[in-house]
């Protein structure tokens, strides 16, 4: 891990993820870069370009000032920090910015949602989940430290996820944690018998990796839903890291369909790394 991305907004919630990153960064010698989304409002037909010229760079002014401000923090006076100012509208350009300047993972703090404002609104980071084509590690909670030793991977064992599974390994490699390898078995049309279950690990893992070798940590567990599944094995076995794969969905098909990685974004209080298939 070379390169972090660290959307800020100048909330609490995005300073929690800034000094995780921080934490991390001076771990394994990484750059921090800071990302702040200006949004300027569309201006009306009566103004003149001029004007609007004006405006936009009164407000990227404004930001710059307020951003170097919210940057003199005392945990970031050992990291190498570059300040990103970008005049998007919409946090699904975050994945553009993180290709811009190669990044390893965006690191991102959320306060969740829950009911109609979570249908209807959504948010910001569920956004970046959806869109995003890297690692995504969304924080809660202010972490004390970020030293993962018990990690909840997620699977559905299916062939498509295969490469990102492969990307989750390469990416968690690095924390040296226990990885958990979860199945949630759910009871419906989809119920699975024990040796159905070890079936798909098996061709899972020897697709994945050539080897059986992560079987010895392979859980199921029966649940009512995938969501409640994850999080009741998380809290069971004191897991401080939960990553999971997501379709990213879009348009009509998410809105049908939900979205397993969001749904435990916003509502798990562990930090959640999602990464896309």
């Amino acid at each position: 891990m070379k390169k972090i991305i660290v959307p800020v907004d100048f909330s609490k919630h995005s300073e929690y993820a800034l000094k995780a990153a921080a934490s991390l960064a001076k771990n394994y010698n990484a750059t921090i870069y800071a990302l702040h989304m200006l949004d300027i409002q569309e201006v009306t037909l009566t103004e003149s370009e001029i004007y609007q010229q004006e405006k936009a760079i009164f407000f990227l002014k404004l930001a710059e000032k307020k951003f170097k401000n919210f940057l003199k923090k005392k945990y970031l006076e050992a990291v190498k920090v570059v300040p990103v100012i970008k005049h998007y509208k919409v946090f699904s350009e975050v994945n553009a910015i993180a290709k811009e300047v190669e990044a390893d993972i965006i690191i991102m703090g959320s306060h969740g949602a829950s009911g109609l404002k979570e249908f209807f609104v959504g948010s910001n980071t569920e956004k970046v989940v959806r869109y995003s084509e890297l690692p995504v590690l969304v924080i809660k909670n202010e972490m004390l430290n970020t030293d993962f030793s018990d990690i909840v991977i997620a699977s559905d064992f299916s062939e498509e996820s295969i490469p990102a599974f492969k990307k989750l390994l390469k990416t968690l490699d690095f924390l040296k944690a226990k990885k958990h390898i979860l199945y949630v078995n759910l009871p419906n049309e989809d119920f699975k018998t024990t040796s159905e279950m070890e079936t798909m690990a098996n061709n899972f893992l020897m697709k994945a990796e050539g080897n059986r070798d992560r079987l010895i940590n392979v859980n199921y567990i029966c649940d009512r839903s995938i969501e409640k599944g994850i999080l009741n094995f998380s809290n069971a076995v004191g897991a401080d890291l939960i990553s999971v794969i997501t379709h990213g969905r879009k348009g009509l098909s998410h809105i049908f369909a939900g979205s397993i990685a969001e749904d435990i974004t916003n509502h798990s209080t562990l930090p959640i790394i999602t990464i896309k298939i």
